[in-house]
């Protein structure tokens, strides 16, 4: 049966609004939210219990003051473990914090063709003071123009960059030539493994946040 009234103005044709579950972590069944009749149970220890009533199971997890979450959905029957669902999620939000922080600490250092000797150890204190730090670092070798020509001085001053950062970081891979540069990425060693080459020289100025050394006034690079 149709309403008398009017629709108001501006209502018209609009879906009613359904709030969204803000939790990341609803989809996640768990306690009273579990109906299937019987489940696999697995101990706060990682061990099998064996096919439970639910009931039971839950009344097993209440006991223990812990939670009885289902961890494989597709399962015959479902999969669920007694945990504390409460540290479960602490520990997945620590974990991804810190991988996103991970993820924006990378450091990058690049050099020249025909960088000088000067500039090139400023540039391997700076790379030291990343990695030193914690950071990851990306080494890079610009090339510009007839540059192309010669790639293999890049790959000497790669060489060297890594011979000279050995005692603080690993590289991830063999360095590479994309493009018209050449990148390699380097890991920081464990804390307790990490020995400088070089020691901060006197009146250094800081690199900035982006990881690109500031260059100086007159540049020492021929050609550039």
């Amino acid at each position: 049966m149709a309403s008398p009234y009017p629709p108001r103005p501006g209502n018209a044709g609009k879906r009613p609004f359904h709030r969204r579950n803000a939790d990341p972590y609803a989809h996640i069944r768990r306690n009273d939210r579990i109906r299937c009749p019987e489940i696999r149970v697995i101990s706060p220890e990682g061990k099998q219990i064996g096919i439970l009533p639910t009931g039971r199971a839950l009344a097993l997890a209440r006991q223990f003051n812990l939670d009885l979450v289902e961890i494989s959905a597709n399962a015959t029957p479902p999969v669920c473990r007694i945990m504390d669902f409460g540290k479960y999620i602490y520990e997945e939000q620590k974990r991804t914090s810190h991988a996103k922080a991970t993820a924006t600490r990378i450091k990058e250092i690049e050099f020249t063709p025909r960088i000088a000797d000067g500039d090139f150890a400023t540039k391997i204190r700076h790379a030291e003071e990343f990695l030193d730090e914690g950071s990851k670092v990306k080494l890079r070798v610009k090339f510009r123009g007839r540059e192309m020509a010669h790639t293999e001085i890049g790959f000497e001053i790669m060489t060297k960059a890594l011979a000279e950062l050995a005692g603080m970081g690993a590289p991830d891979n063999q360095p590479r030539l994309m493009g018209k540069q050449i990148n390699v990425m380097l890991t920081p060693l464990p804390a307790g493994k990490r020995k400088r080459r070089l020691a901060p020289a006197p009146g250094d100025k800081p690199p900035p946040p982006d990881g690109h050394p500031a260059e100086p006034a007159a540049s020492s690079d021929a050609g550039e």
